[in-house]
């Protein structure tokens, strides 16, 4: 088996069955297998997948295990060379994921790849990579520069400035939506690290990879639509848990403490901005209530162990 493909369900029932369709219809020249955790949906997902797709090896967790350890589950049960990694958000575009395999398997050694990713109007999708954090990129979302000067390579640094993902270039962080490796580092690697329940948990493990030789890369021509957020409805929740997960990873991948309470002071301070700046001033007036109930909540993600 070359490619064994992992998607976790959460309640995106159609969203998941036309993501499996697009693999089958766009997926030709590889031999793969495909596994699909449903992490006890309550929307009939299993049930659907079962009917649509008898083939696919369902497996049906009986409690939310969260992407990261959703991931770590499945990829017990593949067999392939090589994993990808695929968010049920999504849709498969002109043969991506024949094109990534290839493209990996061509590649001198070791790496993490990803590809070109838009959103449902057809726009790019600049998220399908990004910079490891620094205290100057916390610092520039703390004060509103990043929000200021979007895909700015100064003030928006983890964001790789303009360049629209049209060639192919190492990287620091590739998306989990759409993520390839061998099967030997991601066990190397030990998989995604139980820390992280969801978000952050792929720039975990593309940190760990570059530690220890693997590197991250964008391939263009293999190009996906995410629609992104799919199974988190709640804006504020959905905040929580990213910056619970965001200090989490500063917690664990930099070096000195200063350097940690720094860039959590900065995730306070941009909270605390978003939530109580003078309306439309620095930031949408629409979305203050929003931050304040993420402020409110500070305690639960700015202490994250």
């Amino acid at each position: 088996m070359e490619l064994s493909i992992i998607i976790i369900s959460y309640n995106t029932k159609d969203m998941t069955i036309e993501c499996i369709r697009s693999v089958i219809e766009q997926t030709k020249e590889v031999d793969y297998q495909l596994i699909v955790l449903d992490n006890n949906s309550s929307d009939g997902s299993a049930q659907a997948i079962k009917s649509n797709f008898p083939d696919v090896q369902l497996i049906e967790s009986k409690e939310n295990l969260g992407f990261a350890k959703g991931n770590n589950v499945a990829a017990l049960e593949a067999s392939g060379e090589h994993l990808l990694l695929l968010n049920p958000d999504t849709l498969i575009l002109d043969h991506a994921i024949d094109r990534l395999y290839a493209f990996a398997r061509l590649s001198q050694g070791e790496g993490i790849f990803g590809g070109r990713t838009y959103l449902g109007d057809g726009t790019l999708d600049p998220t399908s990579c990004w910079k490891k954090p620094s205290l100057w990129s916390l610092f520039c979302f703390a004060v509103g520069l990043t929000a200021a000067f979007k895909r700015n390579r100064f003030f928006d640094p983890e964001s790789y400035g303009s360049w629209q993902r049209d060639s192919v270039r190492e990287v620091d962080i590739v998306t989990g939506c759409f993520l390839l490796l061998k099967k030997e580092t991601w066990d190397r690697l030990n998989g995604f690290s139980p820390d992280f329940f969801m978000y952050a948990e792929e720039a975990d493990l593309c940190l760990r990879a570059k530690e220890a030789g693997v590197q991250p890369v964008i391939f263009p021509d293999a190009k996906i639509i995410h629609y992104g957020g799919a199974s988190e409805k709640v804006v504020a929740d959905k905040m929580v848990r990213m910056l619970t997960s965001k200090v989490k990873l500063i917690r664990k991948h930099w070096n000195t403490r200063l350097a940690v309470w720094l860039g959590t002071v900065f995730y306070l301070t941009g909270a605390y901005i978003r939530a109580w700046n003078p309306v439309g001033v620095l930031f949408p007036s629409e979305k203050a209530l929003q931050w304040r109930e993420i402020w409110a909540r500070r305690k639960e993600w700015a202490s994250s162990q």
